[in-house]
């Protein structure tokens, strides 16, 4: 597995420079709708709860069932690309991921929308790894980096913008109706994306096509161990009593058993995910630095939505604005971070993360005692110090991650590292979400106090992210 036998383009024949760049478009907008479902829908909450009259256990279905079933898919949709060709499972994700949108925005209970969410979440874990893939498999060298780093300015725009961009659709379409459009709009911007894809994903597979069974007993176990390590991250809040964290150890033995199965599978055929990838250092240290920082990263927009809007009475809008300036900045640095990650490598990534922390840190030092005057006003220049880094951070790390995997491997490694990544974010909001909801029982009501305990926590998070990132350079060093 050498890095010049993944850099080299597979199958990419009768793309020009203007299809392959077009190619990325769709894909870069496909990936940016799946993503925002992520977050919109936090906003739409409270509007949901009085149309619908959901419980609190619907209420976290809706946000956590897409989470779930997103993370589930990952990796067995990025196999069937790699063996099957891309542009099938990128339309068929994609067409799902409209007409569950359609389905979601018509529910006319609790139960219709929550089993349309699961469905849309399954949809959106189909189309991401085929972008990755795509990028692996039509460009190389410098041209990858750019690629993943217009994928990177992606995923931290779409995290950012949702809460605005929900905010915004609930004050166009009202308080009673408007939450229908947080999955409306998704329609005409699927319908399109379903059409430019089938006319330019690549439609052979990377080497020669795969038929056999893409490793059924591999899908089992992997979709068994993400599924009991999630769930208790993702219903948390309903779920009482500590029973629920059992799951995770059993979890983790179905995944050690995944593990073991994939390495005797593949002694006969492809697995569904090679672990030879896992002796590459560059895709190791990528995937753990990937889990780590989104751990603390999506936790942070969590606890700043509840801060704003239920501690100090925001409107959903103005609490979308207050996180605009980390999605700016973000998007600005994403597209630098791609363009020099192939000359600076890993010390960029930890230049990022070391931004990211100073970001945050200074948010916590303007909110400390009594916040005076506007908080996202105030809040405003840290945010955008953390966006800058952490654009340097998500594009790059994937840029660097990937950079020696096989191309007819690239959709299961690209799935394997968005499935760390879905588990970090679960275990983060978890952990930060529990400490600021203990901190505010504790100091009755200091909503303040509870956001910046809260996000200490998910600062020290990053740190870690920032450790590892340090220890490679330090090692990379010493070997030159």
């Amino acid at each position: 597995m050498s890095a010049d036998r993944a850099a080299a383009p597979a199958d990419a024949a009768g793309y020009d420079d203007r299809r392959r760049w077009r190619a990325l478009g769709v894909g870069l907008v496909a990936a940016f709708m799946t993503l925002l479902d992520v977050s919109i829908v936090n906003v739409a909450v409270p509007s949901i709860d009085r149309a619908l009259h959901a419980t609190p256990s619907d209420l976290q279905w809706v946000l956590s069932g897409y989470a779930l079933t997103f993370g589930l898919v990952l990796v067995p949709a990025g196999r069937f690309g790699d063996a099957r060709g891309r542009r099938t499972a990128f339309v068929v994700g994609v067409a799902l991921f409209t007409l569950t949108s359609a389905l979601a925005g018509l529910a006319r209970s609790p139960e219709w929308l929550i089993v349309a969410r699961l469905v849309q979440g399954a949809a959106a874990g189909v189309v991401n790894p085929q972008v990755s893939g795509m990028i692996q498999q039509l460009f190389r060298g410098a041209e990858r980096g750019r690629a993943f780093g217009l994928l990177g300015a992606t995923i931290g725009i779409s995290t950012a913008v949702g809460p605005l961009l929900g905010g915004l659709l609930i004050q166009v379409g009202g308080e009673q109706h408007g939450w229908r459009w947080v999955f409306f709009v998704n329609i005409p911007v699927g319908i399109v994306a379903v059409l430019l894809g089938w006319r330019l994903m690549p439609a052979r597979p990377t080497g020669q096509p795969d038929r056999h069974r893409l490793d059924p007993l591999g899908v089992l176990l992997l979709g068994v161990g993400v599924t009991l390590v999630l769930l208790p991250l993702v219903q948390r809040e309903q779920w009482h009593g500590p029973a629920k964290w059992a799951l995770i150890p059993v979890g983790l033995l179905f995944l050690l058993g995944f593990g073991l199965w994939e390495r005797y599978y593949a002694r006969r055929q492809q697995p569904l995910f090679d672990l030879r990838l896992f002796g590459l250092r560059s895709y190791t240290l990528g995937a753990l630095i990937g889990l780590v920082y989104f751990a603390g990263f999506t936790a942070i927009f969590f606890i700043f939505t509840l801060y704003l809007q239920i501690g100090l009475g925001y409107s959903a809008l103005v609490a979308g604005v207050a996180i605009t300036p980390f999605a700016l900045g973000s998007a600005a640095a994403s597209a630098l971070g791609g363009r020099v990650v192939t000359r600076y490598g890993r010390p960029l990534v930890a230049v990022g993360l070391l931004i990211v922390l100073v970001g945050l840190v200074a948010t916590v030092l303007v909110l400390r005692g009594e916040p005076h005057g506007s908080v996202p006003l105030r809040t405003a220049l840290p945010l955008l110090v953390a966006g800058i880094g952490s654009g340097l951070v998500i594009a790059p790390n994937q840029t660097l991650t990937l950079s020696e995997v096989p191309v007819p491997q690239a959709g299961s490694g690209a799935g394997m590292l968005q499935t760390g990544q879905r588990i970090g974010s679960a275990a983060g909001i978890a952990a930060v979400g529990a400490l600021f909801f203990s901190s505010l029982a504790s100091s009755r009501g200091d909503w303040a106090s509870a956001f910046r305990s809260s996000l200490l926590l998910a600062t020290g998070i990053i740190a870690l992210a920032f450790v590892a990132a340090l220890v490679d350079v330090v090692a990379g060093h010493r070997r030159d």
